[in-house]
């Protein structure tokens, strides 16, 4: 309930803000949800931009839970989709369905080294893993951007981006998809992502694994006086945290692009914090966290458009508001929500 007023209060300050920027808010908020609902073939990208984000939150969401900040999404996602990217190039000939879980167990191991290494300075060496997963976001970016241009160049294109992977590696679309919005890059991945969330709230609620990774995260001195290996703890959980933000490049390169493009990402390691953050860190919670903020990246593409005043960056400002308003009204007090419910006007009696 707080969170519903959270999010309520968040959309009406950010709608008000608009107003100050000369804007209308209703106009604002019809373009929003036009852009992200309009038609069907709208919806399917607002739903395609939620599975990458899915991912991206159920990684920082796991590293949450070890009460470690993983600050480094956006490079293991990176890194992946380079694995995932150079398995589909070099061997262009594996067959359809091993290539795919070719490509994905390349991207998985890539994504979970990536979360590995600031994993191991973090138990072993003491350094913060905000710092070290910072630092590893631009060293993906260094590496991807050798291999890319180098040995996985296009040579088709001036474009920055790698060559095409085999047609074995993409993956095949459900038929509704297909036959309802043929050019939408919606693909299976998105029911992947809402399996994984159910995987994922079942190993953390009700596994012993589960069970140690969240004891560790609230009291890690605790943890290690009842016998719990902490140092390995740490350890996995920010390599399983890499290896789950290394799915996007399923979705991303085997489920749409079918290449690797600079810029793929609008930024979905660091999206999928606040996505983590609004669900506070519950699984199946990010399942919506991410469906709002897929909406908001989708629906704010219309904006730069259809408004004189504001620009598609003023969905970064909503989703902002909405965190701070959510946050915020979870440190109300019970009963003084409650007055606030009595005090709407379907509340109040005579």
């Amino acid at each position: 309930m707080k969170a519903f007023f959270g999010l309520v209060v968040g959309l009406l300050i950010s709608l008000g803000l608009a107003k100050f920027a000369g804007e209308s808010p209703a106009h604002v908020f019809a373009i929003i949800s036009k852009s992200a609902f309009g038609t069907w073939e709208d919806l399917s990208q607002t739903l395609f931009y939620t599975t990458s984000l899915i991912f991206a939150g159920l990684s920082v969401s796991m590293a949450f839970h070890a009460g470690l900040f993983n600050i480094g999404a956006e490079g293991q996602l990176t890194v992946a989709a380079a694995a995932a990217t150079a398995v589909g190039v070099l061997l262009p000939q594996v067959p359809y369905p091993l290539a795919p879980l070719l490509a994905m167990l390349a991207a998985l191991l890539a994504g979970a080294f990536w979360g590995f290494i600031p994993g191991v300075l973090k138990a072993y060496r003491g350094s913060h893993e905000v710092i070290v997963t910072m630092m590893m976001n631009f060293v993906a970016g260094g590496v991807t951007s050798w291999l890319i241009q180098g040995a996985l160049k296009s040579t088709t294109t001036q474009n920055p981006e790698s060559a095409k992977i085999g047609a074995g590696y993409l993956l095949v679309k459900a038929k509704f998809i297909a036959d309802s919005a043929p050019n939408s890059p919606m693909n299976s991945s998105f029911f992947i992502a809402i399996f994984l969330a159910f995987v994922l709230y079942f190993v953390l609620y009700h596994t012993v694994f589960g069970y140690g990774l969240r004891v560790v995260g609230q009291n890690d001195v605790a943890a290690e006086i009842s016998g719990i290996n902490t140092k390995k703890v740490k350890m996995l959980a920010l390599s399983i945290a890499g290896a789950i933000a290394g799915f996007v490049a399923m979705n991303e390169i085997l489920g749409s692009a079918g290449k690797f493009r600079f810029g793929f990402s609008p930024d979905y390691g660091f999206t999928g914090i606040a996505v983590a953050l609004l669900a506070r860190n519950n699984p199946l919670a990010i399942l919506l966290s991410a469906f709002l903020f897929g909406i908001l990246h989708k629906g704010a593409l219309d904006l730069d458009m259809e408004t004189q005043m504001i620009n598609k960056d003023f969905a970064k400002i909503i989703q902002a508001v909405i965190i701070f308003s959510v946050a915020s009204f979870y440190f109300l007090d019970s009963a003084l929500l409650e007055k606030i419910k009595k005090g709407l006007p379907w509340n109040k009696r005579d």
